[in-house]
């Protein structure tokens, strides 16, 4: 029997947008899923956004103010993907309402916020998922049971890249996004910290690690009013930058592995260049966003002159067979997403954690302090 379940979502921008999809689209995929989610409420403070979001996707209610959401009974789920520095109120206080929360990365502007929100999921007895989408990719479910499993050997090292352009152009406008009372720590918050949820989920603990940050671009044009999260402002009155674009950071893992993970956000030419190359004793396996359902794999008796094949995942690969009948039959980003929001509902349902939870965001967060706190002193620093 299918179970209606209330369903809201606090925030709607672009992700806002990209979870409301991901709610309509997961019965079409995950059939047998026990719960059906209802749009009940819209919450964006941005006049008329919830409206005309109500109109187009089927809320029954739309609004400015996020705590109606919380009052309401009829809603027992709720995706936030508001700004940074609003996750800390908003996750804790859902929670405390008995709401189960489906909530962004990086959840807070540190390893202090993720904990309040993680805190306050333990202790009401809901359930918790947080956007570490890339970890859904069937194909980064593949490496990980190559890794795990042994098949490139003893993992010696690896390196992560997240490179983008979306705040390269000089006119991109100065949004929360860079103001550190409102995006917290830049890049390190918005892509590193993917990155690093990448990091864990394939190979385990970080235990120490040195980091070196830069601001290339220190100053922005304010826009006129709110807009896109990465619209321009041409001829805007200046102001300050104040976190990273740029985060290079060497790894120890607990396991002795190395590791090296890059990120920055005014990278010309790269368009979400995200991905990783892991490499072992007897072999290595390679990743690319942009060619989601490819690895390069490294295995044979060769060791030197070893070639690289092509795999493409399929059916039998994480939750490729929800989405395609046969390898090579491509995945995209939003599919990741839907994949997200089963492993939540899946998580409502059965009353088990399945997916990236608040302890993992509160794992990544704890790595990116570490960061930070290298960058300021210019040494290793042990993580925690």
């Amino acid at each position: 029997m299918v179970e209606a379940l209330g369903v809201a979502v606090v925030g709607f921008g672009w992700m806002g947008r990209v979870h409301t999809q991901a709610y309509a689209r997961v019965a079409h995929h995950y059939p047998l899923l026990p719960l059906r989610p209802e749009p009940v409420w819209v919450a964006e403070e941005v006049p008329g956004r919830a409206e005309e979001a109500a109109a187009r996707f089927g809320f029954a209610s739309a609004t400015r103010d996020w705590r109606e959401v919380a009052a309401d009974p009829r809603v027992e789920a709720v995706s936030v993907t508001v700004p940074n520095f609003l996750h800390r109120e908003i996750g804790v206080a859902l929670a405390e309402a008995g709401k189960h929360l489906w909530i962004e990365k990086p959840v807070g502007l540190g390893a202090a916020d993720a904990r309040a929100v993680a805190d306050a999921v333990a202790k009401a007895g809901v359930q918790g998922a947080v956007g570490f989408n890339y970890r859904n990719a069937p194909a980064v479910e593949a490496a990980r049971e190559l890794i795990t499993g042994g098949g490139i050997g003893a993992v010696t090292h690896v390196r992560i890249r997240l490179f983008s352009d979306y705040a390269a152009h000089p006119e991109a406008a100065l949004s929360w996004r860079y103001e550190r009372a409102r995006g917290g720590s830049g890049v390190l918050g918005d892509l590193a910290s993917h990155g690093v949820d990448l990091a864990h989920f394939l190979l385990g603990d970080i235990t120490s690690l040195t980091a070196d940050t830069a601001l290339f671009v220190p100053e922005r044009a304010r826009p006129p009013a709110p807009g896109p999260g990465h619209q321009r402002a041409p001829g805007g009155a200046p102001g300050r930058v104040e976190n990273e674009d740029y985060v290079g950071c060497l790894l120890r893992f607990a396991s002795g592995a190395r590791g090296v993970l890059e990120a920055c956000r005014v990278s010309v030419g790269e368009q979400n260049t995200y991905g990783f190359e892991v490499h072992g004793t007897r072999g290595a396996v390679f990743w690319d966003f942009r060619r989601l359902n490819e690895l390069g794999v490294a295995r044979g008796p060769a060791y030197q002159d070893q070639p690289v094949a092509t795999v493409y995942v399929g059916p039998g690969d994480g939750e490729f067979a929800a989405f395609q009948p046969g390898a090579a039959n491509a995945m995209g980003y939003d599919d990741l997403k839907v994949v997200e929001a089963y492993r939540f509902l899946r998580s409502i349902a059965e009353g088990t954690p399945h997916g990236a939870t608040l302890p993992d965001a509160v794992r990544c967060a704890t790595v990116v302090d570490a960061m930070i706190r290298s960058a300021g002193t210019g040494t290793w620093v042990t993580v925690g």
